[in-house]
């Protein structure tokens, strides 16, 4: 296996193609295969690679120089920047779209909607059964990402208000796969992109002013900013490799690439 990717490098090298890696966040992983997808399709001699893995692994990657591109749904932590100075790297930071992160059950549970206060109670195990915020005498299972996700920091910070998890929630290794958790588990619960939406999960309407108003995640709402848990996603790369990436980065904030990023469900700059 190693060979055959040495040897694809090596073809690439010698036709003077200029491939280049993406890696980290499982939330960008549509956004950015797409991205690269159409980018290689303009540009014939571009080879664009993209892996997942989570955010804190593609930061990883860029402190080790293993990726030319690290994709993150948080923003870096003191830590990492620490890291980066110590490897000698000069990085640099580009927004390249918002996501709204939505809060998903199971299409049978008969809730709709849940203020951030009582998601905290359920994230952090205070509330243990859908009777407790007016469902049906349930269990409550809570999915979430595992802690090298970017997701799983901002869920935290913005809906937990920076307090602990329960010990007794699932940490999943990939968005996907709590999509498919939630919706073979009835007294489930989740949260993910907006673009990993589908039928077979139920998104919530969500409260952040104590239960007065409610909003579910959509691309209106998350356009208009009144859907309250948005964020920016951000790409991180390498200083010295600014003239490698810079073509693929025009290119996603280009008005072409921007309508990519609605195409595949995140939120464009404009």
């Amino acid at each position: 296996m190693k060979k055959t990717i040495f040897a694809i490098l090596a073809l690439s090298f010698a036709l003077g193609v200029q491939a280049q890696k993406i890696k980290g966040s499982d939330t960008m992983l549509p956004l950015s295969q797409k991205e690269a997808e159409t980018y290689m399709k303009e540009n014939k001699g571009a080879n664009v690679m993209v892996t997942g893995g989570g955010s804190g692994v593609g930061i990883a990657a860029l402190i080790d120089g293993t990726t030319e591109i690290a994709q993150s749904s948080r923003k870096i932590k003191m830590d990492e920047k620490l890291k980066l100075q110590e490897a000698g790297v000069s990085y640099k930071e580009v927004v390249v779209a918002f996501d709204a992160l939505a809060v998903i059950v199971n299409p049978g549970n008969k809730i709709s909607q849940l203020t951030r206060e009582q998601l905290e109670g359920i994230f952090t195990g205070k509330i243990k059964n859908w009777k407790e915020v007016g469902g049906e005498d349930l269990k409550i299972v809570v999915y979430s990402r595992e802690t090298s996700s970017g997701t799983y920091e901002f869920f935290k910070e913005h809906v937990l208000n920076k307090k602990n998890f329960a010990s007794d929630v699932l940490s999943m290794p990939a968005t996907g796969a709590i999509v498919q958790s939630v919706s073979q588990t009835k007294g489930a619960i989740g949260y993910v992109g907006l673009a990993y939406l589908d039928k077979e999960v139920k998104a919530l309407k969500v409260s952040y002013d104590k239960g007065k108003s409610f909003i579910g995640p959509s691309m209106e709402t998350a356009k208009n900013k009144t859907y309250p848990i948005i964020r920016p996603l951000q790409y991180y790369y390498n200083s010295k490799f600014e003239a490698k990436v810079k073509p693929y980065m025009t290119y996603v904030l280009s008005d072409k690439g921007q309508k990519v990023i609605e195409q595949v469900g995140y939120v464009p700059l404009k």
